[in-house]
């Protein structure tokens, strides 16, 4: 990798351990404050407004970065381009924003939490990230959010105090949204000009967005649609320990996100310029990081959940120990399609197969949903995301593998699943003695020294003939 790219990645990587640190913080202290059910009414009513928010976006966060990366070197073709995307995104962020005031007042359940929550639909109004990831400024971007999900959780931690504050805890998440993205546009001028654009031209934008926003809402469908069915067939504790299980995957799914986030951008330009061998090259390379990353991170997990989770979430959460059983697999899946997503199909505009896999992932895990949800309500969750996980991973690489031969590096990458394997047999071999607090650092640092010795002589033994 180049130093740019190892830079972004390391920035990106940097700002997404430091956006999860924070929740890390934050979500035991709203879990022990707030309890389960009141953690379910605010996590069903975010779902319910990212919907809105996702409408308001389309699939901007693909297309608007890859068609600014495409056209970033000319600075005329930047300013038409960026205003002839924004002005789509406004117009549509205004009536998703007055459709969603109609749900408040119609159909919400809780008005007040659902009403709070328009400043996180409206701030997609104001939401350019698609912008400075397309022109690789990734650095003022991670400033921004660092800065706003610090001053987040100040507020959380001096104003949130009892169960009766879920009304100042939305207010506080949904107006850090709201100012994270107005804070972008202060350097929006220093890139590109003031220009009027033609509707016609804005009109354009809507039709190649749509393609790249169908998978959006399939995407959402076993990502926030599950914890609406969970509200729905089951109870709103529910909610909460499945959402609770979620943010613990989602801490090491930064490091795959980050990946994805920085290789989207640098790939297409290369695309765009003719440069695929080098496109192939970051590839085969991604493959082999991220499954490194993705087998330990979800191994251990699974390893030291009994002791993690009465420690992080306290009590009342022990269901989350067996959620995470059935999650923690899906970050492997999720891992190797993130790479072929951002580093093949949307580069290459091969929209179809991206788009056909995640709608065939969002079939299975609604139907799946329909079926489990009412007997084994979280549990039911659980088995329809790793299903449709599953299903969208295999879909993708079935196409690649036809079209690149990249199939040994899969292979190489399955090799740290044997591993993270390794260590998880051995930690649960391994009687540990001492309180739940020792256990879980004995595990932390015995798992690490396995996973990171054998996969040290494993690249050892594999670098000089596929990495070097």
């Amino acid at each position: 990798m180049t130093s740019n790219v190892k830079k972004n990645f390391a920035l990106t990587l940097s700002y997404n351990i430091l956006n999860i640190l924070i929740p890390f913080i934050s979500t035991p202290y709203i879990a022990r404050v707030l309890g389960a059910e009141k953690n379910g009414i605010y996590s069903y009513s975010y779902s319910v407004a990212y919907y809105f928010v996702i409408f308001a976006m389309l699939g901007l966060n693909n297309y608007g970065n890859r068609t600014i990366a495409a056209v970033r070197d000319d600075k005329e073709k930047l300013s038409k381009t960026f205003w002839d995307i924004y002005y789509m995104q406004c117009g549509l962020s205004i009536i998703t924003t007055l459709l969603y005031l109609l749900y408040v007042f119609v159909l919400a359940d809780n008005k007040l939490v659902a009403l709070l929550l328009v400043f996180y639909v409206l701030s997609a109004a104001f939401d350019i990230t698609w912008f400075f990831f397309g022109i690789e400024n990734f650095q003022f971007a991670v400033i921004r959010n660092l800065v706003i999900k610090i001053l987040d959780l100040a507020f959380i931690l001096i104003f949130v105090k009892t169960s009766d504050d879920l009304w100042l805890y939305t207010l506080i998440m949904a107006l850090g949204f709201f100012f994270s993205q107005i804070f972008l546009w202060t350097k929006i001028r220093g890139y590109v000009g003031i220009r009027k654009p033609k509707i016609s031209e804005s009109i354009k934008h809507i039709k190649p967005n749509l393609v790249l926003f169908i998978p959006v809402i399939a995407i959402s469908i076993y990502h926030f649609m599950d914890k609406i069915m969970l509200g729905n067939f089951s109870n709103m504790a529910q909610v909460g320990f499945y959402d609770n299980s979620e943010k613990i995957i989602t801490i090491p799914q930064t490091a795959v996100t980050a990946l994805g986030t920085v290789m989207l951008p640098r790939v297409s330009n290369m695309m765009a310029t003719g440069n695929q061998d080098g496109a192939i090259k970051y590839l085969k390379k991604s493959i082999i990081l991220v499954a490194c990353i993705s087998s330990a991170c979800t191994f251990g997990i699974i390893a030291v959940a009994p002791e993690f989770i009465p420690i992080y979430l306290g009590d009342g959460f022990d269901a989350c120990i067996v959620l995470l059983y059935y999650l923690m697999p899906c970050l492997i899946f999720k891992a190797y399609a993130n790479v072929i997503r951002t580093q093949y199909l949307i580069p290459l505009k091969n929209d179809k197969i991206y788009v056909k896999s995640v709608c065939l992932g969002a079939v299975i895990n609604f139907v799946f949903n329909l079926i489990f949800i009412p007997h084994f309500q979280a549990i039911g969750a659980c088995i329809g995301t790793i299903l449709a996980e599953i299903i969208v991973c295999l879909y993708q690489m079935y196409f690649i593998l036809k079209e690149q031969k990249v199939g040994i590096y899969f292979l190489l990458g399955f090799v740290f699943q044997v591993i993270g394997a390794v260590m998880f047999i051995a930690l649960r071999s391994i009687v540990f003695s001492g309180n739940t607090w020792i256990v879980l650092a004995e595990k932390i640092i015995l798992g690490g020294v396995i996973y990171i010795v054998i996969s040290a002589l494993y690249l050892m033994s594999i670098k000089k003939k596929f990495l070097s």
